[in-house]
């Protein structure tokens, strides 16, 4: 069995990858070692740019159940501080909240619908790199066989078998301090806020909803969902993890150190699975190369870092957008050199900014009386509404660019839901120019909020864009050739 692109690991990067190789032509094989939808709760929605990058493709309906585009968000938080982003100017911060299996459901409905093959119970366990291909040994239900495949993705997560396969360095710090705890619960209507939707706890107070809620001894969230899920998580440098599965209990007792009351809350009665977990050993780590030959990481395969803020995401389902395109006209012959090694050069310097950001909220967030005079110098900060706006963008992912490009194009409806490079042009006087490229890019007539014409790849950053009535041509014949390779022989 050969195929272009073998994709292991079917979670939303994994997934998302194959969405956007199958828009542009190119359908992977995609290989999953568990034979269902996963039970583990894990990220419980979306967070910055990645929010209009799935309207953009049509999805974001998908996931909300109703028509219209992503707003802006009131509020985020940043190293346990609350941030008021309603009154900010541009404010760049979009969240969805949505359970992780919710997202991953979504993507495997999408890929299917695009012709994508994955299939469950089939795990890479070895690979061998050739010249011209990737050998890849896999188990399945009916035991081991072989795949061949010109390239193979490891979207396998953090402990990627394709990355430790292939011998990719994975260096960083290994944080063993802080246990964290999370489980859903219901919540006694006495406990409910009935303001915020939070908690309010007797001999306390107020625990706001969706927060990272910081005390001298540890840090609590509070998370009631639309679907009727509460979940709570707290965590700790004084409560070891102990080698006995968690309990509830155990839980609700490091929530009572924390907070240094007991609160009564009560098992779940709601559908399952009910999340219940406890996590020690967090992890910074980036992979030293996201590529080796023919063998490419993606999302945590790639990079792991704290959760702390919801990056992981944004930054995973990005890394996706960014490859397919590229990956796909690597295959398809019409790639321009080195545009493959722009994965790289382009998305590590994001991973390297989200690591940073997760670094500082979790030394800010952390317990004892130094952070505590750390913060309340950094509440004098975030009364500026630059500094706000500031952090806003940082965590929306939308304060970087890539070298030479523009930013994020402004949103042109259905005609990004392709995948496609386009080139918009109100002038109408670059049919001609664009001509030896149609086989790759759509020239389309559509309004711009400014400007007169925009080459946009496909996942969405400007390429070239012109304000005069009329373009001149040579810049742009760069910017196709640079992204888009050389033209047709023949038109």
């Amino acid at each position: 069995m050969s195929f272009d692109v073998l994709i292991a690991g079917a979670g939303p990067n994994g997934l998302m990858l194959a969405c956007e190789l199958a828009l542009n032509g190119i359908q992977p094989l995609v290989l999953e070692r568990r034979t269902g939808p996963s039970t583990e709760q894990r990220a419980n929605g979306l967070v910055g740019q990645i929010v209009p990058m799935l309207h953009r493709r049509g999805l974001y309906e998908r996931l909300t159940g109703r028509p219209g585009g992503p707003e802006p968000t009131p509020g985020h938080v940043f190293g346990a501080f609350p941030l008021h982003l309603a009154g900010i100017g541009d404010n760049p911060m979009r969240i969805l909240l949505a359970p992780q299996q919710k997202i991953e459901a979504m993507l495997g409905e999408r890929a299917a619908e695009l012709g994508v093959e994955v299939r469950g119970g089939h795990e890479l366990t070895g690979l061998d790199q050739k010249e011209d291909r990737v050998v890849v040994a896999v188990t399945g239900p009916d035991g081991p066989y072989q795949v061949e495949a010109r390239y193979v993705v490891g979207a396998d997560g953090g402990r990627s078998l394709t990355r430790k396969l292939t011998g990719f360095a994975f260096p960083g710090v290994t944080d063993d301090d802080s246990v964290s705890r999370t489980a859903v619960v219901d919540v006694p209507a006495e406990l409910r806020d009935p303001q915020t939707g939070g908690l309010l706890i007797p001999g306390y107070g107020p625990v706001p909803p969706f927060q990272h809620h910081r005390t001298e001894r540890g840090m609590v969230a509070f998370a009631p969902f639309p679907d009727g899920r509460n979940l709570i998580s707290v965590a700790t440098t004084a409560r070891p993890a102990g080698d006995a599965p968690v309990t509830l209990a155990e839980v609700l007792e490091t929530l009572h150190y924390v907070l240094g009351v007991e609160v009564p809350l009560l098992p779940p009665t709601g559908p399952e699975p009910h999340t219940l977990r406890r996590l020690a050993s967090g992890n910074t780590r980036i992979a030293d190369r996201y590529r080796k030959d023919r063998v490419i990481l993606l999302g945590d395969a790639a990079h792991v870092h704290s959760a702390i803020g919801g990056p992981g995401l944004n930054l995973g389902l990005q890394d996706a957008i960014n490859l397919g395109w590229k990956l796909a006209a690597e295959v398809r012959g019409w790639a321009p050199d080195g545009l493959l090694d722009t994965y790289e050069s382009e998305r590590r310097p994001v991973a390297e900014r989200v690591v940073m950001h997760t670094q500082a909220q979790s030394v800010l967030a952390g317990p004892g009386p130094a952070v505590t005079a750390l913060r309340a110098l950094f509440a004098e900060l975030l009364e500026e509404e630059v500094v706000v706006r500031r952090l806003a963008a940082l965590l929306a992912g939308t304060d970087f660019r890539y070298a030479g490009m523009g930013g994020f194009a402004p949103d042109l409806g259905s005609l990004t839901h392709s995948g496609r490079p386009l080139l918009v042009d109100t002038t109408g006087t670059l049919t001609d120019v664009v001509a030896p490229w149609r086989d790759r890019v759509d020239l389309v007539t559509a309004p711009l909020p400014e400007g007169t014409a925009m080459l946009v790849r496909p996942d969405n950053y400007v390429a070239w864009s012109s304000s005069s009535p009329s373009p001149g041509t040579a810049e742009l014949v760069v910017a196709l050739r640079r992204w888009f390779g050389g033209p047709q022989l023949s038109i």
